[in-house]
């Protein structure tokens, strides 16, 4: 059953023929009769809500003897009752008159719904997908049109439609058990509301129609009885479903679980605590004890303790106060067990709800917001948005915020330049005016109330929004002046020769507050431009190319200023933003200048010193004032080949013009003059004099190369010796080149052959069957070039007669006889080779004999040479042991050796002498010096096998005397404690370590 429902079950066997309205108790029985008898089904509301007058409305229901007949009809008349107490409650609030009508407040009706829906809807065994359940059932409204809302269930199986109808979203949907779920509505707003739903099927039509015939025969005996009831209404009273798991009274038909609406508790109670809730009872607590508990959230799970329930009455506590912000709702299962902890009642869901109270001031999510808006807009423009989040409900008004404007400053041009929209936060324009000019920044005070703006009941905060009025070009740059004027020197460029300023109110160094500057006439050769200070704002008027006075004295500029930025719409340009600028240009001292710069000429070279060659003269700019005179100087002469007539400026030569020489650069020899004038300051101009030098026939050709080598056969010098010649002089002065061999002396035409092979090449060869010896030969050639009248030069060509071989080069030994040297001298050089390669072999030898020898020698030698057991004398540091404070008695030999003796044999302490017969190493015979290190070896290894007692080698150290005085004693004082031969059995008593050396040296079969 669920909350406000109490019903018993009678057992009938001798009533079935008493009245349905007997059942019920009359208004003038006690309520002891009441209980005693078959108690009616009471649902009691109570609300308490800040303070509101309370009331109680009590309706009972009496159950008619047929209990399963009355319990088909009893669910639709409950709807119907309680909706007519709400209303019936409604206008007993308003004393009796209608209620009026409240403003729009967004959101879902109610917050529970309780949808029964009809088995018809049931097709077999399941419902179809997309099967409208109940129509217009959810009744929502966001007060703006219900424009794009969504609704979204926490059910997958069933839904909700925008309408409010309910359907089934799954094939095979089923109903067997009520189904409750959460529905979410959204929209484009920002707030989302929440209702829960719950389907449950109906019964059949009959049994509607005569549960509703029953339950109207007693409504007006429940109605009697709640009157008297009203003034003390007692807490609600949730009972469990009347089939009982532990039952001892027979099989009953199971009850339908009623809808129980959810629990309201106002948050921040102030108590006192643990405060009452509800009461919950099984129909079963007057048969057997029955133990109440709950669970959930809450109760057994974190935040624990904050319901409990009285385990024996089931009377349910809240023991603090909630707060909605932190939970909003509570669902708690109760539980009903007897003594031995078996279940007698389907445990049923609880809903706690926390009513909101206005509890939370709305809160700015910046103290400070920046805006902007341009100059001039118009009324209704937006500027920015406020937004304050309230922590309260916002489907209530606890958390419906409005926005409104508190102050302005300043209030230029009137006080309310602006408005906020109290809902959405937004900030407008509502009136024309803004300049930022004037005013460049608003401050704004807005203050947002919950209460849906209700001063007297909401809470508020404030937060401060700085709006900036942005700039708009809506002011012309304006020169401060129609007229501007300037001078400028001529011949001079990058010179500011004048200053334009102006005046512009918009933001200064921003697009609508640069200037830009431009000439529009007066300057048609371009001389000037107007460049842009960028900290001023000023014009400068710069020179880009030179004037000249005498060409133009002043000039008539026409100069306008507009801004970088286009000007607002509907804003013309000022008259003052043209202006004239007039430029006068003043005279001075202009340097000579040459009028052919450079000059070029053409002279053969050669031409003697003295020789006039050309009048380079310069001429004055300055026509216009007193003739000036112009001296000449010479500034550049590499070769000092000209000189100038300071004068006249006539150039003269003064040495011989060579077209060869190293100062001629591509036959152009260049010489640089300087003119200057007697004006004040004096001034002077440079020019550049070119001299082309024409070639003459001046330098002989000179043969080249002037060394080679042929063989000394004919028939192996087929190619001969490639000659040309080389000529300082150019075409036609130079090749083609003419090769003869002299008539004198006669032995050159007589051996020698000259062949033209080319106007620049000939070949030098011998003639056919002449031999000539192996040498060095001198060959002269004369040589003519082709020059009018021609050149020619004697030139010597040494040439290498050698021994070739097949291919036609010479030998090794066929070039050193040519160079000169003879077959004795030949001779001398190849033995002097051979004594020092055979020196270098017997040197050789005799390191590997030294090497031998060294190997060969026999180790075994004296004491005295041997230095591997020599005691190395070093400086002497000290006098020994007697500069130490020692205690030396520990080291001497004790007088009496039993205690030693007497010890049984076995491991020794390792700083004990062990008690042996003195060593006699027999006398090794002196081995004679070995021819081979092997033989030495072996005989080594004779000596050690033969002689099993004597120890190794390297084991006889001999140290030399270290001074006297120690108290230590003599070695030599310790004596062997027995004489014979040396036993070394003992050395098997002396661990593994020794076994080797027993092994060695013991007595045994083996010795």
């Amino acid at each position: 059953m669920r909350a406000g429902e109490k019903t018993h079950t009678h057992t009938h066997t001798k009533k079935k023929k008493k009245k349905l309205g007997q059942s019920c108790s009359t208004p003038t029985e006690s309520r002891e009769g009441r209980e005693r008898r078959s108690p009616p089904t009471k649902v009691e509301l109570e609300q308490n809500s800040q303070g509101l007058e309370r009331s109680s409305l009590s309706i009972c229901f009496c159950p008619p003897q047929h209990s399963s007949f009355a319990l088909a009809t009893m669910r639709s008349d409950f709807a119907v009752v309680l909706t007519a107490a709400f209303l019936l409650d409604s206008f007993w609030r308003n004393n009796g008159e209608p209620a009026s009508t409240a403003p729009c407040r967004p959101g879902f009706s109610q917050s529970f719904y309780s949808v029964l829906i009809s088995r018809d809807v049931l097709h077999g065994q399941g419902i179809l997908k997309g099967a409208t359940l109940a129509s217009q059932t959810v009744k929502f409204d966001d007060c703006v049109g219900n424009q794009a809302v969504v609704f979204q269930s926490s059910d997958p199986v069933f839904g909700v439609r925008t309408d409010g109808s309910v359907y089934a979203r799954e094939e095979g949907a089923r109903l067997d058990e009520p189904v409750r779920f959460k529905l979410t509505a959204s929209g484009p707003h920002t707030h989302a509301w929440e209702a829960v739903v719950q389907l449950s099927l109906t019964s059949s039509p009959s049994a509607q129609q005569n549960e509703d015939e029953v339950t109207e025969k007693g409504r007006k005996v429940t109605e009697q009885e709640e009157k008297k009831e009203t003034a003390h209404a007692p807490p609600p009273v949730i009972l469990f479903s009347g089939s009982g798991l532990n039952s001892t009274k027979g099989l009953r038909r199971q009850k339908r679980d009623w809808v129980i609406p959810p629990i309201n508790v106002a948050e921040n109670s102030r108590g006192p605590f643990p405060q009452m809730l509800v009461s919950i009872r099984s129909d079963q607590d007057q048969d057997i004890s029955i133990r109440y508990s709950i669970t959930g959230v809450g109760a057994d799970q974190p935040p624990n303790e904050v319901f409990s329930i009285d385990p024996e009455l089931g009377k349910m506590f809240v023991t603090k106060p909630l707060d909605r912000e932190h939970r909003s709702s509570y669902h708690l299962r109760a539980h009903a067990v007897d003594m031995n902890g078996n279940q007698v009642e389907n445990p049923i869901d609880l809903y706690i709800f926390v009513i909101d109270m206005n509890d939370n001031r709305p809160e700015f999510k910046n103290q400070v917001y920046n805006g902007s808006v341009d100059e001039g807009s118009r009324p209704g423009t937006y500027v920015m948005h406020l937004s304050a989040f309230d922590a309260d409900d916002n489907t209530t008004a606890n958390g419906m915020v409005r926005y409104r404007i508190l102050s302005q400053t300043p209030h230029s041009p009137i006080p309310n330049m602006f408005t906020i929209n109290s809902e959405t936060g937004d900030i407008v324009t509502v009136a024309p005016g803004l300049d930022r000019e004037k005013v460049s920044q608003y401050t704004i005070i807005v203050q947002a109330t919950d209460m849906e703006g209700n001063l007297n009941f909401g809470l508020s905060n404030t937060a401060t929004a700085i709006i900036t009025v942005t700039d708009i070009n809506d002011n012309p740059p304006m020169l401060t002046s129609r007229t501007f004027s300037g001078e400028v020197p001529e011949n001079r460029v990058d010179l500011v020769v004048a200053n334009l300023t102006v005046i512009d109110a918009d933001q200064p160094h921003s697009p609508n507050w640069n200037a830009v500057y431009r000439i529009i006439s007066g300057d048609p050769s371009g001389h000037f431009t107007i460049r842009t200070d960028p900290i001023s704002n000023d014009g400068m008027v710069t020179v880009v190319k030179p004037v000249d006075f005498e060409m133009n004295r002043a000039f008539m500029l026409t100069v306008v200023v507009s801004n970088q930025a286009h000007l607002a719409s509907g804003i013309q340009s000022s008259l003052q933003s043209t202006a004239g600028v007039t430029i006068s240009v003043q005279d001075v001292n202009e340097p000579p200048y040459f009028p052919t710069n450079p000059k070029h000429i053409r002279f053969e070279e050669g031409v003697p010193a003295g020789t006039s060659l050309t009048t380079f003269s310069a001429s004055d700019p300055d026509r216009l004032q007193m003739q000036q005179i112009i001296r000449y100087l010479k500034l550049s002469d590499p070769a000092d080949w000209l000189s100038i007539n300071g004068t006249n400026g006539q150039i003269i030569t003064t040495a011989i013009l060579d077209r060869e020489s190293i100062y001629v650069k591509n036959n152009i020899y260049e010489a640089t003059f300087l003119a200057i004038d007697n004006g004040s300051p004096e001034a002077s101009g440079t020019g550049t004099l070119q001299i082309s030098l024409i070639d003459i026939n001046d330098n002989p050709p000179a043969l080249v190369p002037r060394e080679s080598q042929i063989c000394e056969r004919m028939n192996k010098n087929v190619n001969g010796v490639n000659i040309t010649a080389a000529d300082a002089d150019t075409d036609p002065n130079a090749g083609p080149f003419v090769f003869e061999l002299p008539n004198y002396p006669t032995s050159i035409r007589r051996n020698w052959t000259i062949s033209r092979i080319s106007g620049d090449y000939a070949r030098l060869a011998l003639r056919y069957q002449v031999y000539l010896k192996p040498g060095m030969y001198e060959v002269p050639i004369v040589v003519s070039d082709s020059g009018n009248p021609p050149l020619s030069n004697r030139s010597v060509i040494k040439v290498k007669v050698c021994p070739c071989d097949e291919h036609g080069d010479c030998t090794t030994l066929g070039a050193v006889v040519a160079a000169g040297l003879g077959t004795g001298a030949i001779i001398s050089i190849l033995i002097c080779i051979i004594i020092l390669l055979c020196m270098v072999l017997l040197f050789v030898v005799w390191i590997k004999r030294r090497e031998k020898e060294r190997q060969t020698k026999q180790l075994l030698i004296d004491p005295e040479d041997d230095v591997r057991d020599n005691i190395l004398k070093y400086d002497e540091e000290g006098g020994g042991e007697e500069d130490q404070d020692y205690d030396l008695s520990q080291l001497q030999q004790p007088d009496s050796l039993d205690h030693i003796i007497s010890k049984p044999p076995g491991v020794r302490r390792v700083d004990e002498r062990p008690i042996i017969p003195e060593s006699q190493y027999p006398i090794r015979p002196v081995v004679p010096h070995p021819g081979d290190i092997g033989d030495f070896i072996h005989e080594g290894l004779r000596a050690a096998d033969n002689d099993p007692t004597a120890p190794p080698y390297d084991s006889l150290l001999v140290f030399d005397y270290e001074g006297s005085g120690s108290t230590a004693g003599s070695v030599s004082s310790l004596n062997s404690s027995s004489t014979g031969d040396q036993d070394y059995d003992y050395l098997n008593d002396w661990g593994p370590r020794f076994k080797k050396l027993a092994d060695m040296y013991g007595g045994g079969a083996d010795d």
